[in-house]
């Protein structure tokens, strides 16, 4: 598996200069020719938690999935165990509310990883409470070199800063977004985009609403790059994705 921390690192300002809606892309996948959209990789499923068997939805999404799976899953792919566990239950939860959209987890953890190597950037990490610490921000969006311009939309409350906007939390939302898309996957009654359920599911939901199916190329490539306005990030979601799922020589 590749370093995401410090390719996501070094490419955090490429993003912002490609104008993306979430922030922080990662190198190319050099499997993918770089003029040719990516492939939907393979949708993986999680296996739930055996005492959840109807309906969840008075369930945080963290332990909707069975633990020794999420366990064994998160060693396999080297993926933070209290992430991979958002990233399962919020397919887990999405099944249930928009199973026509066919949202695998490994696309989340691949988001997670392009994004903030599963909020373990910036030398952050999840606390037991599922919170990035230190908070996650992306670079301040003040228009200056290589960087797009995006004023205060939020007064401060999610990245503590009153002239510009910052991308915030583990899955990179502008603040004027996590305002307009926020869920509650941690059922705590707060949306924080710096808690990783709330963070997940938010992302996993904001990728149902604008595809139909997941499974299909371009609605999969639709959706990533409304996502993140950048066919380079879709690359590096996809790349990653399909290494989750056993079929990166496919890419």
């Amino acid at each position: 598996m590749r370093d995401t921390k410090r390719s996501a690192a070094a490419h955090r300002t490429a993003a912002v200069v490609i104008g993306a809606l979430f922030l922080m892309g990662c190198g190319s996948n050099d499997a993918q020719d770089e003029n040719e959209p990516p492939v939907a990789p393979k949708k993986m499923d999680a296996e739930p938690a055996e005492e959840h068997t109807d309906a969840t939805d008075d369930v945080p999404i963290a332990e909707l999935a069975d633990a020794t799976w999420v366990e064994e899953t998160a060693a396999e792919h080297a993926i933070p165990q209290r992430a991979m566990a958002a990233y399962a239950g919020a397919a887990l939860r999405i099944a249930e509310t928009r199973p026509e959209c066919n949202l695998g987890w490994n696309t989340l953890a691949g988001i997670g990883s392009v994004e903030t190597s599963h909020a373990s950037i910036d030398d952050s990490g999840l606390n037991a409470q599922g919170v990035a610490e230190p908070a996650i921000t992306g670079p301040l969006l003040d228009g200056s070199e290589g960087v797009m311009e995006v004023e205060d939309t939020d007064e401060g409350e999610y990245d503590d800063d009153e002239q510009w906007d910052l991308a915030v939390g583990p899955m990179q939302f502008l603040p004027e977004t996590w305002e307009t898309h926020a869920v509650d996957g941690n059922l705590d009654g707060d949306t924080d985009p710096q808690q990783i359920d709330d963070a997940v599911l938010t992302a996993g939901v904001y990728l149902c609403e604008t595809a139909e199916d997941l499974t299909d190329d371009d609605e999969w490539v639709s959706a990533v790059t409304t996502y993140n306005q950048s066919m380079e990030y879709a690359r590096d979601v996809a790349g990653i994705a399909a290494s989750y799922a056993g079929d990166e020589a496919d890419e």
